[in-house]
């Protein structure tokens, strides 16, 4: 798996915070699911993700790459869970929320319509490619 999506409340880190960090991007942490983790350890240099806001707004808007891979998450004085970091990359024309993304019948596998607490997850190609398109990118 080389695609994945990850979740942000955009009141503590949005997409705009994000885009601001430019090339030197940020540290993905907080993370505190073990599967989350498992997931995060998983992730390789150059793999693509959505970013996607929750809370009131529940839509991806935008993509990012990872730059740094997995690594003892920095905000976790116990040393159990794992942080990467990751750029942004590009916006997404039209945000797809997550009712577009229920609706669509090509996306109705999708863990984010499945599992919608679940804050960093798989991505298939075809999801991507899916998600892209209804995006405009």
């Amino acid at each position: 798996m080389s695609r994945w999506l990850i979740k942000t409340e955009p009141e503590t880190w949005s997409w705009e915070m994000q885009k601001k960090r430019g090339a030197k991007g940020e540290v993905w942490s907080g993370v505190r699911n073990h599967q989350a983790k498992n997931n995060l350890a998983s992730m390789k240099y150059g793999h693509r993700a959505f970013f996607y806001h929750s809370g009131g707004e529940k839509a991806v808007v935008g993509t990012v790459e990872v730059i740094k891979e997995a690594y003892p998450d920095p905000t976790d004085p116990a040393g159990r869970f794992l942080a990467v970091t990751v750029r942004a990359l590009v916006s997404l024309k039209h945000p797809v929320t997550l009712a577009m993304a229920k609706a669509e019948p090509r996306l109705s596998a999708m863990v984010l319509v499945n599992n919608t607490r679940l804050s960093v997850q798989p991505v298939t190609d075809a999801e991507w490619a899916v998600l892209c398109a209804m995006g405009g990118i």
